[in-house]
């Protein structure tokens, strides 16, 4: 690579992209909290942002990708490409400790403090066990226990880490075949996933009365799980869109970061799932 090449930088022109996905993600919250409040047009805006944030996926992807096959990335470009994704994994990680410090707070400090002796007189009766809704909450209903769907969910992510990982051995080689068979699989893999945690929701509804309106257990334990689904459902989209780029023969063993970076987006995810398995279903 000469001099001139090194030292050059690819900076787009503006684009409006970043200002339609936020506009879907503000449709999106406003759905998600006129659905749980029952009032207005909750799912219908829910769908509407979530086909607006499908589709400046695709536009945006589309532009990238092109820009990428066009050769306008060398090596300085793909290292700030590298940084970004590591501090958006790092705010993911950020976003993901929120909640599982709320769980800590409610179990290690909060349902203590409500059973201690100071609290009796307000909350006779209430025991510092766990899982608990909270001394204030009277409906009867049933924990999540960690084996079925959860364990077999566990195994399937576990799974999907390992085909990824597979794939991403075929790039490295040049072996077209193994990296398309690896995609594939961790895709499917990620949609069984997603399949089943559908399943235990609607079991967790209207079988166990396990709901987010559930006290502290109920809102921790839907929070954490669903915005992993959440994750789970944009990581599986973002590798569909790899396999579909694959098979197309973009990717080189040379040049591949897009391939890396939902690489690592997806592991990170699984990483989230194992401390989700231990410490919501679990203990």
């Amino acid at each position: 690579m000469s001099t001139h090449e090194e030292s050059y930088y690819y900076v787009p022109g503006p684009s409006a992209w970043p200002l339609v996905g936020s506009f879907a993600l503000l449709l999106m919250a406003a759905g998600a909290v006129m659905v749980m409040n029952k009032v207005g047009p909750g799912m219908p805006t829910l769908l509407t942002g979530l086909a607006v944030l499908l589709y400046m996926m695709y536009g945006w992807f589309r532009k990238v990708v092109g820009e990428s096959q066009a050769g306008e990335y060398n090596k300085r470009v793909d290292g700030s490409f590298r940084w970004g994704m590591g501090w958006f994994i790092f705010s993911e990680v950020m976003f993901f400790s929120a909640f599982f410090g709320a769980l800590f707070y409610i179990r290690v400090i909060s349902v203590p403090d409500l059973a201690s002796v100071d609290n009796a007189l307000i909350w006779p009766g209430f025991k510092n066990v766990w899982p608990s809704a909270g001394p204030g909450f009277k409906d009867q209903w049933e924990a999540m226990l960690p084996w079925g769907i959860p364990a077999i969910n566990t195994l399937l992510l576990l799974s999907s880490g390992a085909t990824l990982t597979w794939a991403h051995w075929g790039l490295m080689k040049n072996q077209r075949t193994q990296l398309n068979i690896g995609l594939f699989l961790t895709v499917l893999l990620g949609s069984v996933f997603l399949w089943f945690q559908v399943t235990e929701y609607s079991h967790a509804y209207h079988e166990m009365n396990l709901k987010l309106s559930t006290g502290g257990y109920g809102s921790t334990f839907f929070m954490l799980t669903g915005f992993h689904g959440f994750h789970v459902t944009l990581g599986a989209i973002m590798l569909a869109v790899i396999l579909f780029r694959s098979l197309k023969g973009h990717f080189t063993p040379e040049h591949h970061f897009a391939f890396e970076a939902v690489a690592w987006y997806w592991h990170f995810v699984d990483v989230v799932w194992l401390f989700l398995f231990v410490v919501v279903y679990w203990l």
